[in-house]
């Protein structure tokens, strides 16, 4: 059991140091969020590395240094609140708490370095006073660590108006349920600590299995869904700005774009009503907002919706979701084929052209299409 548990402890270590050198040699860009999330993943590495050269056996015979536990673990929490706020884009309006937890992380080091050193001159190598300060240390890190990780779940769910921003690229969903899975790691932690000081007869390092094993698939997963996440978002934010250029200046490409996409509204067998519908949705580019329902596009045009879904499937051959998917898919597209697009990712792409996730995204473009986004752009390259 300790031999497969130090093997998984091993190559989450080596997949999180693997993971920080791809992202500094990754093409994209590397800010401040993007070094935060780092700093997440190193820490944690840092952390388990050490756990697993202690459990192994692997430690140095200088007393110092062997009873020198550093406290990588209590900067994961502060990294990834960096990580959270500078995401949301709301760093200005919330302390980042970096310079106060590396303060208490070097004085943390000063005095474990003092405990050592009294404890080897002093008590004749006694380990007593060390271990008391390993558990006094603990406690104290879990409870500035449990306050940070509090501070980040307001500002999450309390404080959505601060960060609407961002919501128009991202439901932050994902970070939302990392935040839930959060709560099991931090109840992993505080029982540990009470197993160690209550229960006695279980060995140390087996109470700490459940909060290493799951603190580090956690970890490791945001990191990867971080890292993408965010340069989606910086791509669509920046897709965006491109497309609302080209609409504010009334370019060639947004007037043939929006030309192209109505001369099936202009067809005589369709009803006047379907019409008014279809320019609707084209003019008003309803297609575009990946919310957009039968009963909302109803209520907005002011008929029923079993009228409006009969319309639409009875004069474009389509279902209303469908009807709306392919408006998306012919943006896209457009889009794709487009040099002047080319250093913005299918994804971002697809979810500025109406789609809600990636997954839906495909296959509709599949569907329509009969290729996948990739295999088309690279035709049109």
């Amino acid at each position: 059991m300790t031999s497969f548990f130090n093997f998984l402890l091993l190559a989450g270590v080596i997949q999180g140091f693997i993971f920080n050198i791809a992202t500094f040699f990754s093409k994209k860009k590397v800010d401040v969020t993007i070094v935060y999330l780092n700093f997440v993943v190193f820490f944690l590495s840092l952390n388990n590395l050490q756990a697993w050269l202690i459990e192994s056996g692997h430690i140095f015979s200088f007393f110092y240094l062997k009873h020198l536990l550093v406290p990588w673990y209590m900067l994961i929490f502060p990294m990834f609140y960096g990580f959270l706020i500078n995401y949301l884009k709301i760093q200005e309006r919330f302390n980042d708490f970096i310079k106060i937890s590396l303060s208490i992380f070097i004085i943390e080091i000063m005095a474990r370095t003092g405990i050592i050193v009294y404890s080897y001159y002093n008590q004749g190598q006694n380990t007593k006073y060390i271990a008391i300060y390993n558990n006094i240390e603990e406690i104290a890190n879990a409870v500035y660590c449990i306050f940070i990780f509090v501070k980040a779940f307001i500002i999450l769910f309390r404080y959505q108006q601060t960060y609407k921003f961002i919501l128009q690229y991202d439901n932050i969903a994902w970070i939302k349920r990392f935040m839930y899975l959060g709560l099991v790691v931090v109840a992993f932690w505080i029982g540990a600590i009470l197993l160690n000081n209550f229960v006695k007869a279980i060995p140390q390092p087996y109470t700490y299995y459940p909060l290493r094993l799951s603190s580090s698939i956690l970890l490791y997963w945001i990191g990867y869904q971080g890292f993408f996440r965010y340069h989606m978002v910086k791509d669509r934010i920046s897709l965006r700005s491109h497309l609302a250029g080209l609409n504010a200046n009334n370019s060639k490409e947004g007037k043939k774009d929006l030309t192209e996409m109505t001369r099936s509204a202009s067809s005589s067998d369709k009803s006047l009503l379907f019409k008014r519908v279809d320019a609707y949705v084209l003019n008003e580019k309803r297609y575009l907002d990946p919310s957009l329902s039968l009963e909302m596009l109803a209520n907005e045009l002011k008929i029923s919706a079993s009228n409006l879904s009969l319309q639409i499937n009875s004069h474009s051959n389509y279902n209303f979701s469908d009807y709306i998917n392919h408006y998306r898919v012919e943006k896209a597209k457009r889009l794709l084929a487009d040099l002047a697009f080319a250093q913005y990712t299918n994804v971002a792409i697809g979810l500025e052209c109406g789609f809600n996730s990636r997954s839906t995204f495909y296959a509709s473009f599949k569907k329509f299409t009969g290729e996948t986004p990739s295999s088309f752009r690279e035709k049109q390259s």
